[in-house]
C-alpha cells in the first residue's frame, strides 16, 4: 500500500512561508496540505485564496486543500482557480454535498469529503463511489497540534472495509495528531494518505522526518 504524506502548512513557518514549504516538498512530501478556516465552522482563522495562489507560483507541489469553511460550495471554483489539485470539504457544513462534490470534479480538481470525530464514519458511505478521498479527522478540526484520537483506527478500518466491499479506489486520509507513533496505527487500519503538521513542519530535519514517517507505517503494515 503506497502511503502518501501531505504535511500542513499550519505548522509552517508563517514569516517564510514560502521558503518553508519550498524545503518540505524537496523533501520528498507528495502533497502540501492546506487548512483552510473561517471562523465560523471552526473555531479558527487561517488561509485563503491569495495564499494558495502565491504558494503554487512559488512551491511545485500538489495541493490538497482542506475547507473547514461553512456552506463550502460557494468557493469551490475559486479555489480550484487558485490551486487546488485535491479538494475536501466537510460533511457537516455543506447540505448539498452531491452538488459540491460535482462541482469539485467540474472545476478540475479531485473531491474529497471529511467528518469530525463526533460524525459517525458511515455517513459518507452514500458518496463514496464520487469521491476521491476521505478524510478522517482524528482531532477536533480548528487548531493544529493536538493529541490523536483513539478511537480513529476503527473509524478508520470501518471506512477501509466499506471502500474494499465495493470494489473503490477512493483515498483514506487522516488529519490530526499524526506522528511515528500514530501513523503506523493509522496505515494498519486502512489509511494510505497521512496529514503530519508539526511532525515534519517542526522537525529540523524534515526529510528525515518523512522518511521516519513512511518507515513506521512500513514496520506496522509487515508486522
Amino acid at each position: 500500500m503506497e502511503i502518501l504524506l501531505s504535511p500542513s502548512i499550519l505548522s509552517a513557518d508563517f514569516a517564510a512561508l514560502g521558503d518553508s514549504c519550498a524545503r518540505v516538498a524537496d523533501a520528498g512530501a507528495d502533497m502540501l496540505h492546506i487548512d483552510v478556516m473561517d471562523g465560523v465552522f471552526v473555531p479558527n482563522l487561517t488561509f485563503g485564496m491569495p495564499v494558495l495562489r502565491a504558494l503554487k507560483k512559488r512551491v511545485a507541489a500538489v495541493y490538497d486543500v482542506h475547507l473547514m469553511i461553512d456552506r463550502p460550495h460557494r468557493y469551490v471554483r475559486e479555489f480550484c482557480e487558485a490551486g487546488a489539485d485535491w479538494l475536501t470539504f466537510h460533511l457537516e457544513a455543506e447540505p448539498d454535498v452531491e452538488d459540491t462534490i460535482e462541482a469539485i470534479r467540474a472545476a478540475g480538481a479531485k473531491p474529497g469529503l471529511s467528518v469530525k470525530p463526533g460524525t459517525p464514519v458511515e455517513a459518507v458511505f452514500p458518496y463514496l463511489d464520487r469521491l476521491a478521498m476521505v478524510l478522517v479527522m482524528s482531532v477536533e478540526p480548528g487548531f493544529g497540534g493536538q493529541s490523536f484520537l483513539p478511537q480513529s483506527p476503527g473509524r478508520i478500518a470501518a471506512l477501509r472495509r466499506e471502500i474494499e466491499r465495493r470494489g473503490l479506489t477512493v483515498r483514506v486520509s487522516v488529519d490530526g495528531g499524526v506522528n511515528a507513533a500514530t501513523a503506523p496505527l493509522c496505515a494498519a487500519a486502512g489509511a494510505d494518505t497521512l496529514v503530519a503538521g508539526s511532525a515534519v513542519f517542526g522537525a529540523p530535519d524534515p526529510a528525515a522526518a518523512i522518511a521516519s514517517l513512511r518507515e513506521a507505517c512500513r514496520g506496522e503494515v509487515g508486522a
